[in-house]
């Protein structure tokens, strides 16, 4: 991980292809199974993958909570490349406010996923996060928190890298 005041930077080396690695982000068959911080699972999750789409998800919580998310997405160059701009939402896909952080998390957040071949059949995914015109006080908040948020996508990695597994045994 790296990270400067803006950028939240994430690059990890899965065991996989990279065709395999890219569908499990761009295909609602898999993005539904591994999606969200660990804990959570997937609820009605909707995925239209084009530029101008939208991937609009819940995250229900073990308490039975459910937060709404989404993407939307602004470029797509399979197999190597995903922009979009992530937000929660309220179950209509609207856009709303982290229920956290009392409201100060930017409303939205610009992420590029990049994928690499690497030998061994092995992928590399980078990740870069960081807020989308967002005022300097909601851009503070983001910097103070980038390990929490390090540590929430490192879960969500962690819930790839055991679905990729379990792809390669089936």
């Amino acid at each position: 991980m790296t990270a400067d005041s803006q950028t939240l930077t994430i690059t990890r080396v899965f065991d996989a292809p990279r065709d395999l690695v890219f569908a499990c982000f761009s295909t609602a068959e898999h993005l539904n199974q591994w999606w969200g911080p660990k804990g959570v699972e997937i609820v009605n999750g909707t995925l239209d993958f084009r530029a101008g789409g939208l991937y609009h998800y819940g995250m229900k919580w073990p308490t039975g909570a459910i937060m709404w998310g989404r993407f939307e997405f602004r470029e797509i160059e399979p197999p190597s490349r995903i922009v979009f701009l992530n937000s929660f939402s309220d179950e209509m896909a609207g856009l709303t406010r982290a229920p956290f952080f009392d409201g100060k998390w930017p409303l939205e957040m610009l992420t590029v996923f990049t994928f690499e071949d690497m030998a061994g059949g092995k992928t590399r995914f980078t990740m870069t996060w960081q807020p989308h015109n967002a005022p300097i006080e909601e851009q503070a908040v983001f910097a103070a928190n980038h390990a929490s948020a390090a540590s929430g996508w490192a879960g969500t990695m962690e819930k790839l890298e055991t679905y990729l597994a379990g792809l390669k045994q089936a």
